[in-house]
């Protein structure tokens, strides 16, 4: 007797599942759900945005590989960096079938353009917020590079006017779009590991270097823009470009760079808005005249359920790659709990018995969103209108995390946060909260986008 196409179809479904789970390390049961979800038929609704035009804000090299993956969704119509050098890079690169896309040296301009439906935002830190604003009030839009911010109090402004607007905001936080990111933190909210008491963030140390020389400003560097809100000063190369986020006018070194991933999937696994408590301690102190953010540092937040959420950095030569250790000596996460561990980073999962992975959870156990492509994601979700998986909100609470850390690192003191009204409490809350927003130099502040 033949098979039937039914007993074919499944055959072929369970060796790619059986396939897919040895390429990535995954178990079977996890991977063969993942699997059904994908080729389950997904409700599309259609509109005028369904191949939309998108632009190109900061064309660093995030920002050319961002809109290089958009382009599998989106058409590229205009780029835009207050370095004409990059611009031009950028316009030639995404030039298709002679088509080239324009360039602009101000984001007010490009946004005046009613044939631009979203944009993605990859510029220094210090200008997210009022790029993603900008973009949002004039109707698009927005992939918006992590952190989402350079403070807290620009978190709740954006939140804000995004709700308002009722536009789609997805942060570039894409382990949230990872499989092995969500398995973890699915096992641990269902309790894998038993009660949780710890989770560990092993983060890159920085760069400890200096002091610098300044230098005269790039031919085709706009500086006094490039600076924007951050206080005026002379050009120095290590300030600009790549480097931008080891000093704490513009970034918080790595706390916010790969902290602003692994910080939120511990918030994704923990399940809370944030912690009740953080102290920071410096374990290298900046050279006077270099850069500002601290290089290596260890940063404990605790939750109101007692979870300790401890950061480390490590300089690790071999850290973004190799075999993972178990007892975390890499970049990456470990999940402690009362009943064993879970170390997770983007090549690898790994638990203290693998059982603690290989069994299935149960049919009705509460699951996590669930994201394989977070460009994808967006860009379904500029068709439907919903939420994606890394939101406004969770780009918001989870750059917060990475804020209270360095806050906690410039004080060196332990402090008290309420989570829920998003302010300092206790000894010593003056002085921190003082941190919560940041004077803007003008014309770079909050007015600066009426005046395009």
């Amino acid at each position: 007797m033949k098979p039937s196409p039914f007993q074919i179809n499944r055959r072929s479904f369970l060796t790619r599942c059986a396939a897919t789970a040895a390429a990535t390390g995954l178990p079977l049961w996890f991977t063969e759900r993942e699997l059904a979800q994908a080729a389950a038929p997904r409700r599309r609704t259609l509109s005028p945005n369904d191949r939309p035009a998108i632009a190109l804000i900061g064309c660093g090299g995030m920002g050319r590989g961002d809109t290089g993956n958009a382009m599998r969704f989106a058409d590229v119509v205009a780029v835009c960096d207050v370095d004409a050098g990059h611009a031009r890079a950028a316009a030639k690169q995404f030039t298709v079938e002679g088509r080239t896309p324009d360039t602009y040296g101000d984001f007010r301009k490009l946004l005046e353009r009613d044939d631009i439906h979203a944009v993605i935002q990859a510029t220094p830190d210090h200008w997210h917020t009022l790029v993603n604003l900008a973009a949002v009030q004039a109707g698009k839009d927005v992939y918006g590079e992590k952190p989402l911010t350079l403070t807290i109090d620009e978190g709740r402004r954006l939140v804000r006017a995004v709700r308002e607007r009722k536009a789609v905001l997805q942060t570039g936080s894409q382990q949230r779009s990872d499989r092995r990111f969500r398995l973890a933190c699915e096992l641990v909210r269902n309790g894998r590991l038993g009660r949780l008491e710890q989770v560990t963030v092993f983060l890159p140390a920085g760069l400890r270097e200096g002091p610098f020389a300044t230098a005269p400003v790039p031919e085709g560097l706009n500086w006094d823009f490039w600076l924007g809100q951050a206080p005026k000063v002379d050009y120095v190369p290590q300030r600009c470009h790549t480097t931008f986020r080891y000093w704490l006018d513009y970034s918080g070194g790595t706390m916010t760079d790969w902290g602003a991933h692994h910080n939120d999937i511990a918030r994704w696994a923990i399940g809370a808005e944030g912690p009740v408590a953080v102290e920071g301690r410096a374990l290298a102190e900046p050279i006077p005249g270099g850069y500002t953010a601290f290089s290596e540092y260890e940063v404990t937040f605790t939750y109101a359920g007692g979870v300790r959420h401890v950061v480390r950095t490590t300089r690790d030569d071999n850290i973004f790659g190799g075999v993972v250790k178990p007892d975390g000596q890499r970049n990456g996460l470990r999940f402690e709990g009362t009943g064993g561990w879970i170390w997770v980073n983007r090549g690898e999962i790994q638990a203290s018995d693998e059982a603690l992975l290989r069994t299935p959870l149960p049919d009705d156990a509460p699951r996590l969103e669930v994201s394989n492509d977070h460009m994808g994601n967006f860009f379904d979700c500029v068709r439907s209108r919903r939420d994606p998986v890394a939101h406004v909100e969770v780009g918001h609470r989870s750059a917060s995390i990475c804020h209270l850390g360095a806050i906690a690192l410039r004080l060196g003191r332990p402090l008290r946060w309420d989570p829920t009204r998003e302010t300092f409490t206790g000894e010593g809350a003056g002085e921190a909260n003082a941190f919560v927003a940041r004077e803007m130099r003008k014309p770079f502040d909050y007015d600066f986008l009426d005046r395009g």
